[in-house]
């Protein structure tokens, strides 16, 4: 019997248990075969899994690794790779000092990886030059956390789902995002249906499905709206003033304005009526929880926004107790641990502060640092704009991908190019980072990698190993320690293994702590490797073994000088760029259900590529009559910053004036397709997070001379990447490409041989309509289809779902042969459509014709009848509106 291997997901900040069972290794095919389900004993997630947890054994696979060291392009020895960055470091130090060297991180690595590289550059390189991809998505929570309660630490826990009565989402599109922690929202609300929930977007997203109130207010306005909630407390009595003078302080600093329901309404373009009836909601209901992520956090003043949201919560005593309080959900797997060591450019080691000197001289002594950092250092765009500057000449990047997901990208991606060292340490070969390295190193991924990860209810857990690293790849807490050696420091990183790195990292948690700090793992300090090995999930602090900390501030005493929780007066601020004749829509990023961060993961997996296929552009109805925009054309998006192509997704769910675009497509997966290239750089003052929620922008029809796609096995290459357009998604046994083109092409036949390897050595049947612009090409090769090509001068081709079923075949028969040229079988085979479910592989039409035909009224009836929904649930949403679409006669 395979032996199960327990470990966590590695994608979203929910940190769900994943029990793992390897079943096969196929090294010839790329394949290793693993069953995975959702740990059932796991209290994050309960057995549940998501989408892309569900998939995971689908991205697993050798081609595409980085596979062995590279200097230059040639592939080199370890210690020939690690003598390079040493040196390389060393030189750089020698005769620019400390600060002209930098590290960027990521909520990818685990926190061991995290520890040794954050105690590397701040305790011995002596610059605090380590930043992290977290400064993009949660640095602002941080922020907000840390000015009020003095350190950073998540009030709530996933329990309180369960138990609060009002669960308000802002700035998130949790349905999607945290899918799992949605399902057990969704099951919340289904079991106490007393129990409200308000959604505060922009948009009108998947997460409204269950939400008895949705609040879309203007972009950019959430600290309006919180200051107005505040001020409407304090006007009907609402405060609880015993708690604001025993256990905080600072409110009489809280500048409260004039308040009326009206003016607020108008400012943050809500319906007055609606607005009230949230404000009274929170004011009767105790029990309450506001749930929030990017849009509060990637903004110009985030931290405020931050902030108005905690100020609702200390007026109103509601902090420490079940069901209630300020939640910050994170993004990475783990985001919380970088935190917890200090991988922030402005964080000591273990929640501790370069401002504290006496913080400071603790962790020097802990480590015996021999150049100890003593200020803060550069946050993301400030270190590129370092480089930019040639202050920064060297860079070490490590399991991230900034060129894709820092803002201004394209600029970012020239300023990557001129620094004189770039370094990446990678599990994949080609990215857009990757080709701006002096030196690449081989890394190890999840299912290798063996540390800890903690999620967003600071709950730690095991993610272990469950098979051998492939090539020459290393983890990258052992090649931090290796060139560390190299530097010098042989003693101070000498570890065997990540148990080694553990037992520090819990030691300098409680070094000097005696409860003054919240990060406490002193009952961890002497774990031994095998109670590491065995370690169960458990929520920080750990002060004695065994015993973790489910809910913090019970005592009504927090982590600032006075043990009081300070008050921050908020003044709210509008988006810093605005909208003008140039630029007249805001445009806001985001992620999708079944992708997530640049795609170098979840890109490999076939089930997660067929729900959304190519990147998108959200917008309105009335804007796109306004601009003669049509459903599925290709539009070309542009900022003051860069541009970039998405296909036309219009609905009344985006606003008027917005548009929302993906931030996931990378030079890989599409060209013209970086959502980031447009976003504007600009950072919020005291977290340095970008806005990535508000940037102007322009839209208009983009007018190729042609339309197509391209279906082809794995075994077939092709070449686009000079095309006007393209967008590549993987389906399993076919490629799917999407290509548009401006440039007229004389002779297509040609044009294909180009692109696509191997077509002389395959039957090609051809169609050609020169005075119309059709051509339709199919290659077969010993009665195997291996690739399809259609062309059209509008976007009206054929569906290409029954093609790519003839692709994923041994061989097609005579019948469908002769069908290949009009791309549809000429029976009566039905399509199913686009894919809807991604867990049971179930199409829109297919769903369609079973309500239809079967009079299904509810998900759980679809579910029963064609099992979409019933494993994640992330598209009970979709399949609630394909229902009320039928219903009223629309498709």
């Amino acid at each position: 019997m395979t032996s199960v291997v327990k470990t966590t997901c590695p994608y979203c900040g929910v940190g769900c248990g994943v029990d793992v069972a390897p079943l096969d290794e196929n090294k010839t095919k790329n394949i290793i075969n693993i069953a995975v389900e959702g740990d059932k004993s796991h209290p994050a997630n309960l057995g549940r899994l998501c989408s892309k947890g569900s998939a995971l054994g689908e991205t697993i696979r050798y081609d595409g690794r980085l596979l062995q060291a590279k200097v230059k392009g040639e592939v080199v020895e370890w210690d020939k790779a690690l003598d390079a960055v040493a040196d390389g470091f060393e030189n750089v130090i020698a005769e620019h000092g400390p600060d002209a060297v930098a590290f960027y991180v990521s909520g990818q690595l685990l926190t061991e990886d995290y520890y040794v590289a954050n105690k590397l550059m701040k305790g011995f390189i002596g610059s605090a030059n380590i930043d992290t991809n977290s400064r993009l998505c949660m640095s602002s929570a941080v922020a907000g956390y840390k000015r009020a309660f003095g350190s950073d630490t998540v009030p709530c826990n996933y329990e309180d789902i369960e138990t609060c009565d009002l669960f308000i989402i802002t700035g998130s599109n949790m349905a999607w995002t945290h899918p799992v922690l949605f399902q057990r929202l969704r099951q919340a609300k289904l079991d106490r249906p007393h129990m409200k929930v308000v959604v505060i977007d922009p948009r009108r997203t998947a997460s409204c499905d269950i939400a008895d109130l949705h609040l879309p207010l203007a972009s950019g306005t959430d600290a309006y709206l919180f200051t107005g909630l505040l001020a409407y407390l304090k006007g009907n009595g609402a405060l609880n003033q015993d708690f604001i003078d025993q256990c905080t302080e600072n409110f009489s600093d809280v500048d409260i304005a004039d308040f009326s329901i009206a003016a607020l309404a108008n400012d943050c373009a809500l319906d007055a009526d609606d607005l009230e009836l949230f404000f009274s909601w929170f004011l009767q209901i105790e029990r309450s929880i506001t749930f929030y992520c990017m849009g509060i956090n990637q903004s110009s003043s985030g931290s405020d926004k931050a902030n108005a949201i905690i100020n609702t919560y200390l007026a109103t005593g509601r902090i420490g107790k079940p069901g209630m309080g300020p939640f910050s959900i994170t993004g990475q797997p783990n985001a919380m641990g970088g935190r917890e060591v200090g991988g922030l450019a402005n964080q000591l080691a273990a929640h501790m502060d370069f401002a504290n000197v006496e913080q400071r001289s603790d962790v020097e002594t802990f480590w015996s640092a021999k150049n100890m950092a003593i200020a803060d250092g550069l946050k993301a765009i400030d270190l590129f704009e370092a480089i930019d500057a040639g202050k920064v000449k060297a860079i070490w990047i490590m399991a991230t991908n900034p060129i894709v997901s820092l803002p201004d990208a394209d600029r970012m991606r020239q300023i990557l190019k001129k620094c004189e060292l770039v370094v990446v340490s990678e599990c994949m070969e080609n990215t857009d980072t990757t080709a701006c390295a002096d030196i690449l190193l081989p890394a190890t991924t999840w299912g290798e990698k063996d540390g800890t990860v903690t999620n967003s209810e600071r709950r730690i857990s095991r993610q272990r190993a469950f098979r051998a690293a492939p090539g020459e790849a290393r983890n990258d807490w052992w090649i931090i320690s290796e060139v560390a050696k190299r530097l010098g420091y042989n003693d101070e990183f000498n570890y065997t293994c990540s148990a080694d790195i553990f037992r520090e990292h819990a030691a300098l948690s409680a070094y000097k702590n005696n409860g003054k700090r919240d990060f406490d793992l002193s009952g961890m300090v002497d774990i031994s490797n095998a109670e590491y090995d065995a370690l169960q999930p458990i929520q920080w602090p750990v002060k004695k073994a065994g015993q973790g900390t489910a809910r913090m501030f019970t005592d009504g005493k927090f982590f600032t000088p006075s043990s009081k929780a300070r008050f921050i007066n908020v003044s709210p601020r509008k988006p810093k760029n605005k909208v003008n004749d140039e630029y007249p829509f805001i445009l806001n990023t985001g992620r999708v259900r079944d992708h997530w961060h640049t795609m170098t993961r979840t890109g490999l997996a076939p089930r997660l590529s067929k729900h959304i296929i190519e990147p998108f552009a959200e917008i309105h109805p009335y804007d796109a009559e306004k601009f003669s925009l049509k459903q599925g054309q290709l539009l070309e998006i542009n900022s003051h910053w860069g541009s970039m192509l998405a296909r036309a997704s219009i609905t009344a769910e985006q606003q008027k004036g917005n548009v929302f675009v993906p931030m996931h497509w990378n030079d890989q997966f599409s060209y013209r397709g970086r959502a980031d290239a447009l976003v504007n750089p600009v950072v919020d003052p005291v977290s340095g997070q970008p806005e990535y929620k508000h940037t102007p922008v322009s839209i208009k029809a983009w007018q190729p001379s042609w339309y197509g796609f391209v279906l082809l096995r794995h075994e077939a290459g092709i070449g686009l990447t000079h095309d006007s357009y393209w967008s590549k998604a993987n389906g399993g046994q076919f490629i799917r490409y999407e290509i548009a083109g401006t440039d007229a092409v004389d002779d297509w036949k040609k044009w294909l041989n180009d692109r696509i390897s191997g077509t002389d050595k395959m039957d090609g049947l051809f169609y050609n309509d020169t005075k119309k612009s059709y051509y339709r090409a199919a290659y077969v090769q010993n009665n195997k289809l291996m690739a399809c090509v259609f062309i059209a001068p509008s976007i009206d081709l054929p569906s290409r779902n029954w093609l790519a079923g003839l692709l994923a075949k041994d061989s097609i028969t005579v019948k469908e042969r002769k069908s290949l040229l009009a791309g549809r079988d000429s029976g009566n085979n039905f399509d199913p459509g686009e894919t809807i479910c991604s867990c049971f592989a179930v199409g829109e039409n297919t769903i369609r014709h079973a309500i239809k035909t079967k009079g299904l009224t509810t998900p759980k009836d679809i579910g029963k009848c064609l099992k979409a929904g019933t494993n994640c649930g992330s598209c009970i949403p979709e399949l609630q509106k394909l229902i009320a679409q039928e219903k009223a006669g629309l498709t």
